[in-house]
């Protein structure tokens, strides 16, 4: 496995970013391992590609500071994308960076061109947790012609309910990131907006796309029973959903189980 940390200029987010990019190699790991596992490294036709997204405080150095995903992917032939998106929710912000743009326009451009991944959307993924396994949900569904798959674990996807019954102490400047649907009385209009995964979904369904989800949470999660929820209406609606769920709670512990999941779900046709 190549674990690469990258710096550029990045003219959506106008300043210079660092991402860290793993690509999985033949016989890298140091085990003993079979080096006629090259089958799984077609680097000439591209390999299939992973954006994995942090959650609130995290940045692009979560995934690797805290789980296993770089053996996960080697294991798998995956390439693995992570940048940092602040606690933006994954959104263009009406006073920062340009986060939404960045991760469905400049990014995928980039790495297509700069690494070997598959530039076909069957072979396009984003997965994450809590506040980026919305992001997940968001950014795939807005973006269906691009991603293929999303993921979310732990997921702040109900985001009309959480943002109405936001508290005090919120990590999140939802007036920032949500600001188009912010009421004169401070309320946000989340439902059925552009940032609503439930309307997202209907509208993909609507242009003729058939996004393929999946969740997972941990039933001592305090974000369980909103994702009961959201499971829920995903199925009313007749989603292509895999769930899952297990003994955990809002932490790395269940988040590097349940990764290897979604790497398997992913690369399953």
């Amino acid at each position: 496995m190549a674990l690469m940390e990258v710096h550029y200029s990045s003219f959506a987010m106008g300043t210079n970013i660092t991402l860290n990019v793993f690509v999985p190699t033949p016989g890298s790991s140091e085990a003993i391992t079979d080096m006629n596992q090259s089958r799984k490294y077609d680097y000439e036709h591209g390999l299939p590609v992973l954006y994995l997204l942090h959650g609130a405080y995290g940045d692009a150095f979560s995934w690797i500071r805290y789980s296993n995903i770089d053996r996960y992917a080697q294991d798998r032939g995956i390439v693995v994308v992570m940048a940092s998106a602040e606690n933006s929710f994954y959104q263009d912000l009406k006073y920062g960076r340009k986060y939404y743009t960045f991760f469905t326009e400049e990014l995928p451009t980039f790495i297509q061109n700069v690494f070997p991944v598959s530039k076909d959307r069957d072979k396009t993924f984003v997965a994450g947790f809590s506040m980026g396994g919305y992001g997940a949900w968001y950014l795939g569904l807005r973006r269906p012609d691009l991603f293929s798959k999303a993921a979310s674990m732990s997921g702040a996807i109900d985001i009309a309910a959480l943002g109405a019954n936001r508290g005090e102490n919120d990590p999140f400047c939802w007036e920032n990131s949500f600001y188009d649907v912010l009421g004169e009385d401070g309320s946000l209009n989340l439902a059925g907006s552009k940032y609503d995964p439930f309307a997202l979904y209907d509208k993909a369904v609507a242009d003729g796309y058939k996004p393929k989800l999946y969740m997972a949470c941990g039933k001592d999660d305090f974000l369980y029973q909103s994702n009961l929820h959201v499971k829920k209406v995903m199925e009313d609606k007749g989603a292509d959903l895999t769930y899952a769920e297990g003994e955990g709670a809002h932490d790395w512990e269940f988040w590097d189980r349940y990764i290897q999941d979604i790497l398997d779900w992913l690369l399953t046709n």
